[in-house]
Parts: C-alpha cells; sequence; structure tokens
C-alpha cells in the first residue's frame, strides 16, 4: 500500500496537473508575448500609452491590479509588477454564450513586469493558441481575431510609448 502512495504522490508532483503524461508539453515562452519597453519609455509612460490606446480601439479597461503595491503590504519588497485587464464587453459575452470555457480566459490580460534590471516588460497570453486551438463559428473567430489584434495594438503602443 505504501508504494502504491509513493507512486501517487509522484504523479501528483511531476505530471502538470489535469495532462495525461503523453500530452506534448509546451514552455510557458511559448504561449506568451512579451516586450521590452523602449529604452526612453517609462513604465508609466507605457501604461498611459496602453489605457489611450485601448480608449481608441474601444476595449474597455475592467480591471487593474497592482501586484507589488499588494505584496509591499505585506512588508515584503517587490519589484513593480501590474495586471491590466482590457475586454470587449460584447465579444466576451458572445464567446462565453457559444462554450462557457472561454469565460477562462476573460478578460484579456497585459502585464506591466520590472525585471531585476529594472528594465520594464508587457507581457500577454499568446491568443492565436486560444484562436486557432478551438472550434469557433467563423463569425466568431472574426470577432476574436478583431480582438487580438487590438490587444496587440495597445501591446505594442505601451512598449513604444505612443500617446
Amino acid at each position: 500500500m505504501r508504494n502504491i502512495s509513493l507512486v501517487f504522490m509522484a504523479t501528483l508532483l511531476f505530471a502538470p496537473m489535469g495532462f495525461a503524461a503523453d500530452m506534448p508539453q509546451m514552455s510557458i515562452e511559448q504561449t506568451v508575448i512579451k516586450k521590452k519597453i523602449a529604452e526612453d519609455v517609462s513604465m508609466d509612460d507605457a501604461i498611459a500609452s496602453m489605457k489611450l490606446r485601448a480608449n481608441l480601439r474601444n476595449m474597455k479597461l475592467v480591471a487593474h491590479l497592482p501586484l507589488s503595491k499588494q505584496v509591499e503590504s505585506m512588508g515584503q519588497k517587490a519589484r513593480r509588477m501590474d495586471i491590466y485587464q482590457f475586454c470587449d464587453p460584447l465579444t466576451a459575452q458572445r464567446m462565453v454564450e457559444a462554450n462557457i470555457n472561454f469565460a477562462a480566459y476573460l478578460p484579456c490580460r497585459i502585464a506591466v513586469v520590472e525585471d531585476n534590471k529594472g528594465q520594464g516588460w508587457l507581457v500577454m497570453m499568446n491568443l492565436d493558441l486560444m484562436i486557432n486551438g478551438t472550434t469557433m463559428t467563423p463569425e466568431l473567430k472574426a470577432k476574436a481575431i478583431e480582438v487580438r489584434d487590438a490587444l496587440n495594438d495597445i501591446l505594442q503602443a505601451g512598449v513604444d510609448g505612443d500617446l
């Protein structure tokens, strides 16, 4: 009985949760888009640029999570890490109505992260994986592509500091 328990625990520790052992694996780098903020653009300017571009692209800023401030309020030092959540509410509603599992991907996030050298980065999920990895109606896929393109535009505006 003890051997069975050790095998079970090893399976839990070493196999990704919810995935079969024979399922192909990806590195996390393959699942995200990560871009360095231009040297002459501050993280605050990158954020301001993203907010303005989101407004121009009719993407709503639905949440801001200042995670590094939360860590600091707990008495720990932290490099800057903020999560901005953008959404096209009508497209989000259509996607969830088509398949409730899309709710796990909502709203779309762009993280502003400071590395250990003080450099700012923008990181978001590569939406192509979701768009190309699932079945959608042609109309819904077109809307998902519009959201992806808007988020890529928002991300690039932040990288370049385009106001």
